[in-house]
């Protein structure tokens, strides 16, 4: 672990692993420690990853004002890891609800960005509307697994308003391209590594100007990868496709057979494609 210290004083810590050129890599959650990204699926064979963990997560002090757990308030972090590291320009991925973080980075300072890879994205930063159908249809792709009926009906309900701790965990199932050991252990160790109360903060409101960041990554030159999982209720493919069109240059890539955790359900296609597009 090697840490770095936030413009407000906070303490924050990142871990590196593998050789080669860096790439910072934003974990999800939101708010949870990136220790959940593993190694990408052996993408640390191919570049150095730098896996911060943002404040209040994972090895990062908590800060004494909650507010700065407010995503727009966390570019100044991500700033600041760029400068610790002596980066001018640095590629950049993200997971999930990390990927907000990511686009406002890349939205304020977009010299600094020499790629941007988006790993099945949150798009709340750029006010893309995710639909009932889209993620339905996402879901209906694993109607012949046994955990199914009742995890479709907690869906439908869930996206009906009214979700509950048990309809939650039904439809843990549909997060993961297989429902199978690994993918329940990484499940399990969910709630231990995401910090609640920054999570809530995270999309604040004043977090987000949807307008004014796709006016300025209409803008942004440097390559993008958006990367989607083509069973991914969370990010389906035709959203992520909304999401790559706001880019001059972008590309998007549907992983056969996966879930919103690309790399846990094969990772030697996601490394072909993460290593191609760092290349």
């Amino acid at each position: 672990m090697s840490a770095y210290s936030a413009p407000d004083g906070t303490t924050l810590a990142y871990h590196v692993q593998g050789d080669g050129r860096p790439v910072v890599c934003l974990p999800g959650g939101p708010m949870q420690a990136s220790v959940y990204l593993g190694d990408l699926g052996g993408l640390s064979a191919h570049r150095r990853l730098v896996m911060p963990d943002l404040r209040g997560t994972g090895d990062s002090a908590v800060p004494a004002d909650v507010s700065s757990y407010r995503c727009d308030r966390l570019v100044d972090d991500v700033e600041a890891l760029r400068k610790h590291l002596g980066l001018e320009t640095m590629d950049l991925l993200a997971h999930s609800g990390g990927t907000n973080l990511a686009l406002l980075y890349a939205a304020r300072h977009p010299e600094r960005v020499a790629g941007l890879a988006l790993i099945t994205p949150s798009v709340m930063a750029v006010g893309v509307t995710v639909t009932p159908d889209q993620r339905r249809a996402a879901a209906r792709l694993r109607r012949d697994e046994p955990w199914f009926p009742e995890a479709f009906e907690a869906l439908e309900a869930i996206m009906a308003g009214n979700a509950t701790g048990d309809r939650m965990q039904a439809i843990a199932p549909f997060w993961y391209g297989r429902w199978d050991e690994a993918a329940q252990k990484h499940r399990a160790a969910e709630a231990e590594q995401r910090n609640g109360e920054a999570a809530a903060a995270y999309g604040a409101e004043g977090a987000f100007d949807p307008d004014a960041t796709r006016a300025a990554l209409a803008r942004f030159a440097s390559p993008v990868l958006v990367l989607a999982g083509e069973a991914d209720l969370n990010s389906p493919p035709g959203a992520m496709a909304e999401l790559a069109g706001l880019f001059p240059d972008a590309r998007l890539v549907v992983q056969p057979g996966a879930g919103h955790f690309p790399w846990l359900d094969d990772a030697d296609a996601f490394v072909a494609t993460m290593a191609a597009f760092l290349d």
